[in-house]
Parts: C-alpha cells; structure tokens; sequence
C-alpha cells in the first residue's frame, strides 16, 4: 500500500492536493502533518477539510516551543536580517515543518513527502533541501508545481468532491505567519510604485500614529533575550509582548524588493516588530561585551549565515 505524506497548511491548495494524490499520483494513503508554529487561524476547520479530501489521518503537531528554541533563538544570537532588512520570519519555519514532515513519513515508511509550493518561490527549495536531509531518497512531490490550476478550478474541484473549502473572492494578498512575524505579497503590492495600503498590517500600526515613547528593558542570558521589564518569560511569550509593545510604533514594518533565491525579484512586506527590537537590542550587547575583532569577524558572518538559512540550507553543516 503506497503512502504519501504531506505538509498540510489547511487551505485551498493543500486540501485539494490531498484529492490529487489519492486520484492523479495513485497514492492509497495520505497523511496530512498539520504543524504549529505559532500561525494565527484555527485548526478545527483545517482538519475537517483535510478529512473530507480523503486524508487517512491527520496528525497535529506543536512546534512553537522548539521553534523558538531552536530556529529563532538561532536566528537572533546571529543577528539575522536577509539582504540587511528581511528577519527570515517565513524562512525559519520551513525547516520546521518539513522535519516534522519527514518524521511521520519515516516511521510510517512512506514512499513519498509531499508539499504545496508552486515553482516561482523560495520555499521549494526550503521543503525539498530539508526533505533531502532528514529523508534521503524519499520522493518528493510537489502538485502545484506540476501543473499549474486557476482558483476557480480549484474551487470547482474541491466542491465536486465535497470538499468543504469556502469559495471567497481571492483575497487581497497572500500572507503567511508565525509566532516571530509575517509576510505580505501579491496583489496590488506587486507593483513596487504602489505605497502598501494600510490593511495589509496586522502587527503594525503606521509610525505618524505612534504613541510617545517609552522606555523597554531586555534581559539576556548568553545572548539570549529571557525577561521584559523585569519579568521572565520564555522566548515566544516574550516576543509576543514586544510585537505587541513595539508594533504600535511601526517597528519591524518592512517593504522591500527582494532578490529570491530561484532568481527572480520579487515585493515584500513584513512584519516583525519583537525581532527587530531584539537584534538591534541584542547588538548593542554584543558592543558592550565582544572584542573588536570578535565584533569585526561576527558581522562578517551573519549575512552569510542569513542567506544560507534564506536559500534552504538549515540543515547544512556549513550553517551549523
């Protein structure tokens, strides 16, 4: 009996993928591996869904706490900003997830790991290079990159097949999201002239309407941020409040073009007000306490490191 094992986000691309797997690719099984990362939405509907497209499981996994531990502490001790701006908030995830993936798919012994990714973005290579690491050999497939549908068809797809995915107009961008920020795109936002209409911004209010300062105290243990104002927190408690905190004065909006890593430009937005705040808290640390040359070879460092993490390489020893 073939089994597939698939990254499921719960939306429209997803669902139908787990009806294409079962009918197109001959599959028996599919498992989709539904994985928190600290996105905003509710789980519930994604799991009917995917039950309703036939999945033969669903497997809800939380990764928050060892996202933080790992991947975003990771990321801040390396003062990790992608072409000098962009704080990896999607990029950080990936590994995430498609490890979570690969574990299910080899306990089950699946005979191939599945992902929804499209041929133009950054995260088919991220999926696949993780893939390629925790799961050597296992075939990789990816639908939406085999052939290309409308929304429409898909839509018409999952509704003759019962799939209870709701048909409403396109939305205005694409988002995704985590516990560390998010990222905006498409739509109007991809005409680089267009200022960024303000209901793109959920974390972030704009910096004409800020409040008056204040003044926020960071605790660090060895590098890493462990209290707010004298309260300890862990990691994405911690940066939950500080989104909160430093959102509302227009901290970690990002707009910028973007060289992806298949080659092509592209307009993002982001949002990512705690970790801003905290790579520029955490350098201002690093001046007080490392050496000039530790300092010198340090910031030599972390855009290589940010790139390697951008283009895929999470589980590369290079990156370790």
């Amino acid at each position: 009996m073939a089994t597939a094992v698939l990254a499921y986000s719960g939306g429209l691309d997803t669902s139908c993928a787990i009806a294409w797997l079962r009918e197109d690719y001959g599959f028996d099984e599919v498992v989709a591996v539904l994985v928190d990362v600290g996105q905003d939405g509710d789980f519930e509907p994604a799991v009917e869904r995917a039950t309703a497209a036939g999945a033969s499981d669903v497997v809800m996994l939380d990764r928050r706490q060892a996202f933080a531990d790992d991947q975003v502490a990771k990321a801040l001790l390396t003062n990790s900003l992608y072409e000098g701006r962009y704080p990896l908030v999607s990029a950080l995830s990936r590994p995430v997830i498609a490890e979570a993936v690969a574990d299910v798919a080899l306990d089950l012994g699946a005979e191939a790991v599945v992902h929804g990714c499209t041929g133009k973005g950054n995260d088919q290579l991220r999926f696949e290079l993780a893939f390629a690491a925790k799961y050597p050999g296992v075939r990789v497939i990816a639908p939406l990159r085999d052939r290309i549908w409308t929304r429409d068809e898909e839509i018409d797809y999952a509704l003759a097949r019962r799939i209870p995915v709701e048909a409403k107009p396109d939305k205005p961008y694409s988002i995704d999201d985590n516990l560390l920020g998010r990222s905006i795109e498409a739509g109007v936002l991809e005409d680089p002239w267009v200022e960024p209409p303000e209901d793109a911004f959920v974390l972030t209010s704009s910096p004409a309407s800020a409040p008056d300062p204040i003044d926020v105290v960071i605790g660090f243990d060895e590098g890493l941020p462990v209290a707010l104002d004298g309260e300890d927190l862990d990691l994405p408690d911690l940066i939950a409040a500080l989104n909160a905190q430093a959102g509302v004065y227009g901290i970690g909006r990002i707009d910028m073009v973007e060289n992806r890593a298949v080659g092509i430009k592209s307009r993002e937005l982001y949002e990512a007000p705690a970790a801003i705040t905290l790579i520029e808290a955490h350098r201002a640390l690093e001046e007080l306490v490392l050496t000039k040359g530790e300092l010198i070879a340090k910031r030599e460092l972390e855009p290589r490191w940010a790139k390697l993490v951008y283009d895929g390489l999470w589980f590369h020893p290079l990156r370790s």
